[in-house]
């Protein structure tokens, strides 16, 4: 007896083969050449033709899928690598490290990013009886899941609508909201949960991160953050790098050298002025950090990534 050919797994396959192809093909309809490109606010695109480098900077909460390629991040201890079978979110603003591993001029990287909004987050999961668990303190801001069907293809009308700016001031908005849910709901359920920021040690870690960024060049006092918060030292410690990969001397440190390059590229301070500015009071310390985190002393990558800025 001959097998079925067209199962329910067959055609769910061959449905989301589909709409990745329509993905990947409305991406780079929108963006013909290498880049990001914001169409819509919080909606983000991506191309590129070729690996590139170690990209350093500061990732918002969002929800990633990629078109076709692949991607690593890396977030303090943590590299998590992606393609079009999986997505990725983050849900607390964090510093990173960013390679696309898998792009070639005929399959050139695309990716969508969309930011999410915590707003929309605790009013999807209140309108949804969604439970915020009390538990989720050590889940980590950042992971990656496999992509399915439903997930994929509310990202493919998104991105229908970014093609009918007439439509989509009222229809995108519950597009949006269903990614939500889905995400929610998903294997990223609790993740997810860090952005309603409605308790628990998941809230806390949501606090301390926005301290340690409005604070970031003054000295790290990781006992007046703690008893804030209302943790114990250690307790703080724990969740904060269960949450971030990272400690927050690391964390603050990423922060620091990232403003750093910042400050040197478009307001062309010396390496010196700008250690200083973001709180190093040793010129010394401070480029051997920067040699550390991004590669090179800091004038050198500062001289490379000029001449590498398109003129």
């Amino acid at each position: 007896m001959r097998p079925k050919m067209n199962t329910t797994n067959e055609r769910q396959s061959q449905r989301m083969d589909a709409d990745r192809e329509e993905l990947a093909e409305r991406i780079e309809r929108a963006l013909p050449h290498d880049g990001v490109t914001e169409p819509q606010a919080g909606v983000y695109l991506s191309r590129f033709a070729t690996t590139a480098g170690l990209v350093h900077g500061f990732l918002e909460p969002c929800f990633c899928v990629i078109a076709q390629g692949a991607k690593a991040l890396t977030f303090g201890d943590d590299v998590f690598r992606y393609d079009p079978a999986q997505y990725m979110i983050s849900t607390v603003g964090l510093p990173m490290t960013a390679q696309v591993v898998e792009a070639s001029a005929h399959r050139p990287y695309l990716g969508l990013r969309l930011t999410l909004d915590p707003a929309v987050v605790a009013s999807v999961m209140v309108e949804s009886a969604i439970v915020q668990s009390r538990g989720d303190g050590g889940v980590k801001a950042v992971d990656v899941s496999t992509l399915d069907a439903d997930l994929l293809d509310a990202t493919v009308r998104l991105m229908r609508l970014i093609e009918r700016p007439g439509e989509y001031r009222a229809i995108a908005p519950l597009v949006i909201r269903e990614i939500v849910y889905r995400l929610l709901t998903g294997a990223q359920g609790s993740r997810m949960r860090h952005l309603a920021m409605l308790g628990g040690q998941a809230h806390r870690m949501v606090r301390a991160v926005e301290k340690l960024r409005e604070k970031f060049d003054k000295p790290l006092r990781i006992e007046s953050i703690a008893r804030e918060l209302g943790m114990s030292l250690s307790g703080f410690h724990a969740h904060f790098k269960a949450v971030t990969a990272m400690s927050p001397l690391q964390f603050q440190k990423q922060i620091r050298l990232q403003e750093a390059r910042r400050l040197m590229l478009g307001e062309n301070l010396d390496a010196a002025e700008a250690g200083y500015r973001v709180g190093y009071d040793d010129a010394s310390h401070f480029s051997r950090d920067y040699k550390r985190h991004f590669g090179e002393p800091p004038m050198r990558n500062i001289e490379r990534l000029r001449e590498l800025a398109p003129t």
